[in-house]
């Protein structure tokens, strides 16, 4: 299916050219591939030559923001990138210190979120009405994914699908999961029209919602692996821890050591047993050997 809608495209695209061609004559075709090139190179670093898209939206404040939150979420759209050699060393720097501080960032919000979201209550239950603990985590997960899912994918494709006007439902829903699963392809980004009504408040919200989008997704994932049976079911791949070199070692060492004090305790043992002072052998005038005790 894919295949066939790329061909498709393809083919409408040769048809456009031909008759352009044909309508301007005086226009090489070595020419006009040369200037689809550079234009379609433009547009990879969000640059376009159409007349509506002239607005200076590549570099203005809200933009620079959407393009860092994607760099320190490691989402990187691409529609965006630097073009200087200066800007692409600032980004160089900034992505080397923003990404780990976002990391520790986002790991403790998710470590203090859960506290509230799932040990607390997952707990409450437990003990509230004595039910299986591993059985009240299992479907406190289930519906923190559902509520997850609802409130972070079909809720805001369908606001997405409404304000695109070239987006269906399928197509937002997608940018949902390509953003929030930080993959990133770029293919869709939101608020790139040339008729986007209030364009700045909308890369706002945007930026706001993928990282609100991020923490959520992060909790979820966090609480399913805390969940006991995914823990047996990991035991299943994890290698048999062995004893060191250097501690077997040392075991050998102190059962030889116990060995030689066990030995030498039974010895002194055995020299107690004997008598510690020799009697002496007294004879008789008579010439009959008595022993005096």
């Amino acid at each position: 299916n894919v295949q066939f809608v790329t061909l498709h495209v393809k083919a409408q695209l040769r048809t456009i050219k031909r008759q352009f061609l044909q309508e301007n004559k005086c226009l090489s075709e070595e020419k006009l591939e040369e200037f689809l090139a550079k234009a379609l190179e433009a547009s990879n670093y969000g640059v376009s030559v159409l007349n509506n898209a002239s607005a200076n939206w590549n570099w203005d404040f809200t933009s620079a923001l959407f393009f860092a939150s994607t760099v320190l979420s490691t989402t990187g759209y691409g529609h965006t990138a630097p073009l200087s050699d200066g800007g692409k060393a600032f980004c160089i720097i900034y992505s080397v210190i923003g990404i780990p501080f976002t990391l520790l960032f986002l790991t403790a919000v998710v470590q203090r979120i859960m506290v509230f979201s799932t040990r607390r209550p997952v707990m409450y239950v437990h003990t509230r009405w004595g039910l299986s603990k591993p059985l009240v985590a299992a479907v406190h997960a289930a519906l923190l994914a559902i509520v997850t899912a609802s409130g972070f994918f079909l809720i805001p494709a369908a606001i997405f699908s409404a304000l695109e006007e070239d987006w269906n439902f399928l197509e937002s829903f997608y940018f949902c999961f390509i953003s929030l699963s930080t993959i990133g392809l770029g293919d869709y980004v939101p608020g790139e029209g040339y008729n986007q009504k209030f364009r700045e408040l909308y890369k706002v919200g945007i930026t706001i919602y993928l990282l609100l989008g991020l923490i959520a997704v992060l909790v979820v994932l966090e609480t399913f692996c805390e969940l006991q049976q995914l823990k047996q079911l990991r035991k299943i791949f994890y290698l048999k821890k062995e004893k060191p070199q250097d501690r077997l070692t040392i075991l050998d060492h102190d059962h030889l050591s116990f060995t030689s004090v066990s030995d030498q305790a039974a010895s002194l043992r055995d020299d107690k047993t004997e008598p510690f002072v020799d009697v002496p052998v007294l004879s008789s005038p008579a010439g009959d050997d008595h022993i005096i005790r």
